[in-house]
């Protein structure tokens, strides 16, 4: 979900471009270390991640994957696990183990907890506090570490009710790691699903980074059907980097069960831009978002279409990454990972997204030949509110403009909405394109968004094109 830049954003962003642009790591370089919005290696080298997510958590005895993932270029791998709230908890030694299985294969280790999975409003999801005792539960294998590893404290921390506590509880995260003696990059998630369309991260990100004592914390924003068009992507990451904050898309897809989003403008930005990025995901997806993986049955022999596009792609992994100049001249010897102890868990793994909430069916009305279609989906729900998102697709001839229009049954009313410009009159609501994606060739398409009050619903949709 978006909204436009309030007067009152501007001016946060002015200031923090004052107060980071040339601010210093307080820590020494023992290991990976941020400065001027760039994130560092040991050596004083600029690292840009890339790489992929892995569902170790799940798939524990998947060991082999790491040597796969390197083999096809990557640099990174941001491996799932559990702090034992939700899931099955990885042990100190399991850790232990993956970091060593890292080195080995001369990857950066990014570690996560995915317990915190949309925290407030799935009900089996934990706290940020929680992942915070886990960490410090097994800081003796961290400990040591700094110089291949990065904290990621956890995993989409909030969903889309209850994110206002996001800065307060990944200030307080972050301070007690640095007590309990991590000093580790810190890397920390978006809420609303990791996809911060509420701008929560974006716009408190200088108080949780001044919240680190050693100025050493890493911002992730998840891009799935939030950042849809290049317009987004760039305005996101770019407020990060006129900020001088640093900035990595730690997941993203080619597609998602909540829209499309746009894979090709994220990597070509992230390659402009030198910013890191994280392919969701390795293998191993269920939940309905099978298609998201790489590999078939963690085969690297057998890439998806997916696969192929990240790995081997324009702007993708083969192309662009860097190997961590910690490696250079030096193999650390491969470890076995020992058997698990614990069965893993079924092979339907979450989601990385999504809410739970099931949704209507879209609504679609043809329109005539050279104008355009709308068609509404309910993408999210909760009580007394929902997220609608429209797409629109021109007709048989390109067009230079389109308004929507949709008529609630039972009271229903807009109070946000991004992409488009919405009014309402009773139960009748317009929505008009923006200067940016008012023009759209034959058959091609774009979307807006907005957030309704009152019960979800998917009305049929006119659309009329100039």
């Amino acid at each position: 979900m978006k909204k436009m830049l309030s007067a009152a954003g501007v001016a946060l962003l002015t200031a923090l471009t004052a107060v980071f642009a040339f601010g210093q790591p307080a820590q020494a370089a023992t290991g990976f270390s941020v400065s001027n919005g760039r994130l560092y290696d040991a050596n004083g080298t600029e690292f840009v991640m890339r790489g992929v997510n892995h569902a170790h958590t799940w798939y524990p005895q998947q060991t082999s994957s790491f040597a796969n993932i390197k083999a096809l270029g990557a640099n990174t791998v941001r491996v799932v696990l559990a702090s034992g709230d939700r899931w099955t908890k990885n042990s100190a030694a399991d850790v232990a183990n993956v970091i060593s299985l890292c080195k080995a294969n001369r990857l950066i280790c990014v570690l996560e907890v995915h317990d915190t999975t949309g925290y407030g409003e799935d009900g089996a999801a934990t706290t940020l506090a929680k992942a915070t005792d886990y960490w410090l539960s097994i800081a003796d294998v961290l400990k040591g570490q700094e110089k291949y590893v990065i904290v990621n404290i956890g995993n989409e921390p909030f969903g889309n009710q209850g994110y206002s506590a996001w800065t307060t509880d990944t200030s307080n995260a972050i301070k007690r790691l640095r007590a309990g003696g991590l000093t580790h990059t810190i890397m920390v998630d978006a809420p609303n699903w990791g996809q911060d369309w509420s701008f929560t991260m974006r716009d408190n990100a200088g108080t949780v980074f001044n919240a680190d004592p050693q100025r050493n914390t890493v911002f992730s924003i998840h891009m799935y059907g939030v950042f849809d068009t290049a317009a987004e992507i760039s305005d996101y990451l770019g407020r990060f980097r006129t900020a001088g904050l640093p900035i990595v898309v730690g997941e993203f897809g080619f597609n998602h069960s909540d829209g499309n989003p746009d894979e090709d403008a994220i990597m070509s930005y992230a390659q402009t831009n030198r910013i890191g990025y994280l392919g969701w995901s390795w293998s191993g997806n269920g939940g309905g978002v099978e298609y998201l993986d790489m590999t078939t049955g963690f085969n690297p022999a057998q890439l998806t279409s997916w696969g192929q596009r990240i790995f081997n792609g324009a702007n993708g992994i083969a192309a662009t990454s860097r190997e961590a100049s910690v490696y250079s001249g030096s193999s650390p010897s491969p470890t076995t990972s020992p058997s698990p102890t614990t069965s893993p868990s079924p092979t339907t793994s979450p989601s990385p997204t999504t809410s739970p909430t099931p949704t209507p069916p879209p609504t679609t009305t043809p329109p005539p030949t050279g104008g355009c279609t709308a068609t509404l989906t309910v993408v999210n729900s909760w009580q007394g509110g929902f997220q609608g998102d429209v797409k629109v697709t021109a007709g048989s001839a390109a067009i230079t403009g389109w308004t929507a229009k949709w008529t609630f049954a039972n009271g229903q009313t807009v109070s946000q909405a991004w992409n488009a410009t919405v009014s309402g009159s009773g139960s009748a609501w317009t929505a008009r394109n923006v200067d940016y994606n008012g023009r759209l060739g034959a058959g091609a398409s774009t979307t807006f968004g907005f957030i309704g009050n009152g019960s979800a619903a998917t009305p049929a949709v006119t659309c009329s094109a100039s």
